[in-house]
């Protein structure tokens, strides 16, 4: 924790100054902030789903355009059967 005491005669200006300079130096803004903006990874079960839907898709996809039926409202009727 950071303290900083008031010298005699000090104007709160230059003490807000000084206390600004230390948290600076101390790097604990630098710390908050990775740890506000930081976001979590996939877990590997939610990786390996994705990967899944992502194939089925791809093979559903690839038979639409085989037997010549595949445009945008058919991809959109596939994509909601595969995720339910």
């Amino acid at each position: 924790m950071i303290e900083v005491n008031r010298k005699d005669r000090e104007s709160p200006e230059s003490l807000i100054r000084r206390f600004s300079r230390r948290i600076q130096q101390s790097g604990v803004l630098v710390r908050a902030r990775k740890v506000r903006f930081r976001s979590e990874g996939k877990s590997k079960t939610e990786m390996r789903q994705g990967a899944m839907y992502k194939v089925k898709v791809r093979k559903v996809v690839n038979h639409l355009k085989k037997i010549g039926k595949f445009d945008e409202q058919n991809f959109k009727n596939v994509k909601k059967k595969l995720i339910k």
